[in-house]
């Protein structure tokens, strides 16, 4: 319950859903058990057992409710007297209608209380999740399965808002509800009512065994669902390849499999959880049948408090005493599902971001002088990726980082903004360290190019202005024109207003790129990051997004981790690195007169292929 009690507690406040709930409902069991009670005196009436000779004064006004039981009964044999037994059965049969009227005016007003609550409490859940997401770093969904966080958001959310719905009625109507029917009941008979506490509780006895054990089998099902979600997505963004690779079987069967461990728990679940319902209507038919014989035994031999129809009255009005149980019951089973979901939705809410701020970091306002590694090391896990990295950026300089693929390039390149903090040494710009600087400042001084276009499933314009909110035509043009981009933007269907599709695929690889490009020429940092921003290219679009990056580096700060080393021979300052550490630095031409250099060596095999 702890599990249900946090879900409960980041929803918020739900009292203001509770109180008018709670009243709505209570005047639906008010108006529900009034006609009820009315069948004594309809049947008493059908069965020629009312005296019409007794005389019956008006009640005098109190706040209970036997007053409003005595001034029926005074308008009823008032008409009956007057008007005919015709007369009175017409009048109960109208007080019936406006009784089931405004009963069912009261549910409809509480459902649609229980439907803002589960609104609110999807809503609630998938903004504290979707905020958690991006604040956790990088690293974190190195681990997680795409498919899986995405199941948390839809089934778990989902689970958890039917789970705090129907616990909301539980609380402020099934008691209720209870409380009033066992109160007519006693009303009627305190003998047979004690007879039935007595068997009521053996029946939900069993029920509890039954749904205990939902909770695991429930988490259990989250989580193959996450693997069919994850499974799905990557089905999806990898078709190219299943197709080119004929793998449609192959992964059909692998999707087959899956589906079928999910099936198996799901009908597993169901049947656990679809006991509960004829058990308890089996319970509840033989406790009625109980209460008959019982009841009926004593009304035939003349020893019960009870008439003919009050009897009758009393086993209609107790198998509605059932329908709320049965629904408290149900309630628990839910909870078990919530709990179960809950636990996965805080496995995320719970996780803690190992990238942190200080409490008063430094406002980085410009970038002014230099960045500078000073001893850096880093490891994924246990894996040391740098050891002992230095060297400085001047502000305006050009420095390429080269080496094969695995030797920790990129790594460099994730450091800088702080994707991940160094295991030892320091990054520091302007002299001072970036873990004293604020994440926003430090990133805000950055553009950053990568190897994959990241872009979105939205507008050209859109993509270009990414996080700016009052950008103008004029300005997202000028940031195309100079990435090379404009041209083709102005071919698309729609120019600039055109969806470029689930992250750009209408685009060609090149024109992607030179949108990203684009992108980073409208923020206009100060400081550029690019990560191998042309080595999927081919020959045509290489040269075009190298004229953009031409462009886009001028007069900038600029840190290239290059592939091709074609495209760094301008640089002020060349770094190759080898096993994660520092083998050469210099220029082009003093890296390429070293005869036995490790750059030489890159260089003559990129010119041999």
């Amino acid at each position: 319950m702890r599990i249900y009690w946090r879900v409960i507690s980041l929803v918020g406040s739900i009292h203001h859903y509770l109180i008018p709930f709670f009243l709505f409902t209570s005047a639906t069991s008010i108006f529900g058990v009034a006609n009820f009670a009315l069948l004594i005196p309809l049947l008493d009436l059908l069965f020629g057992s009312v005296q019409t000779h007794v005389s019956i004064e008006y009640p005098i006004f109190r706040l209970d409710v036997n007053y409003l039981k005595e001034l029926f009964y005074y308008y009823f044999f008032q008409i009956m007297v007057h008007y005919g037994k015709m007369s009175a059965l017409q009048f109960v049969c109208a007080v019936v209608v406006i009784g089931v009227f405004l009963a069912n005016f009261f549910a409809y007003l509480a459902i649609r209380i229980n439907e803002r609550l589960r609104a609110h409490v999807s809503q609630c859940l998938r903004e504290n999740l979707f905020k958690k997401i991006l604040s956790l770093d990088i690293g974190f969904y190195s681990e997680q399965r795409k498919g899986d966080i995405m199941s948390r958001f839809t089934s778990d959310v989902y689970e958890i808002e039917g789970a705090i719905a129907s616990a909301l009625a539980s609380v402020a109507k099934e008691p209720f509800q209870v409380i009033i029917y066992f109160a007519v009941l006693f009303s009627l008979s305190v003998k047979l009512t004690f007879f039935t506490l007595v068997i009521i509780p053996l029946s939900g006895g069993v029920i509890a065994l039954v749904v205990k054990s939902l909770r695991k089998d429930s988490r259990n099902i989250q989580h193959t669902l996450g693997m069919i979600s994850s499974m799905l997505d990557e089905a999806i963004s990898g078709l190219r390849v299943i197709k080119g690779f004929n793998a449609e079987r192959f992964v059909q069967h692998k999707f087959f499999r899956q589906n079928h461990v999910y099936t198996q728990k799901l009908i597993s679940l169901g049947y656990k959880r679809e006991l509960a319902a004829p058990f308890s209507e089996v319970s509840g038919v033989s406790i009625v049948v109980g209460i008959l014989l019982y009841g009926g035994s004593l009304v035939l031999s003349q020893s019960s408090e009870l008439s003919a129809s009050q009897f009758v009255t009393y086993l209609i009005i107790f198998s509605q005493v059932l329908r709320p149980i049965k629904s408290m019951a149900g309630t628990i089973s839910s909870v078990q599902r919530c709990v179960a979901a809950g636990e996965r939705i805080f496995s995320i809410l719970d996780a803690q971001p190992t990238i942190v701020e200080k409490s008063n970091p430094v406002v980085l306002e410009t970038f002014q002088k230099e960045i500078r590694f000073e001893n850096v090391s880093f490891a994924y896990g246990e894996k040391n990726v740098l050891e002992e990295i230095s060297f400085t950026v001047e502000k305006g300089q050009t420095v390429a980082i080269v080496g094969q693929s695995g030797s920790g390039k990129s790594t460099i390149a994730d450091l800088i903004p702080r994707f991940y903090d160094v295991k030892e040494g320091a990054i520091l710009i302007d002299g001072i360290d970036i873990r004293e600087i604020s994440l926003y400042s430090l990133r805000k001084q950055m553009g950053i190019v990568t190897q994959e276009s990241i872009l979105f499933n939205d507008t050209i314009f859109n993509n270009i202005a990414f996080g700016a909110e009052n950008a103008t035509l004029e300005q997202v043009m000028q940031a195309a024109k100079v990435a090379n981009a404009h041209e083709f933007i102005m071919q698309t269907e729609n120019g600039y207003y055109t969806i470029i599709g689930d992250r750009g695929l209408k685009l060609s690889g090149g024109q992607r790129q030179r949108l990203s490009i684009a992108r980073a020429v409208f923020k206009n940092p100060p400081i550029l990051i690019l990560d191998e921003a042309t080595s999927a290219l081919d020959t045509e679009s290489e040269k075009l997004v190298q004229e953009a990056l031409n462009a886009l580096m001028k007069n900038r700060t600029s840190v290239v981790i290059a592939h091709r080393l074609s495209t760094i021979q301008n640089a002020h300052k060349i770094i190759v690195l080898e096993k994660g550490r520092i083998v050469e630095s210099g220029t082009h031409q003093e890296l390429i007169q070293k005869q036995k250099g490790r750059y030489r060596e890159l260089r003559m095999l990129q010119e041999t292929f």
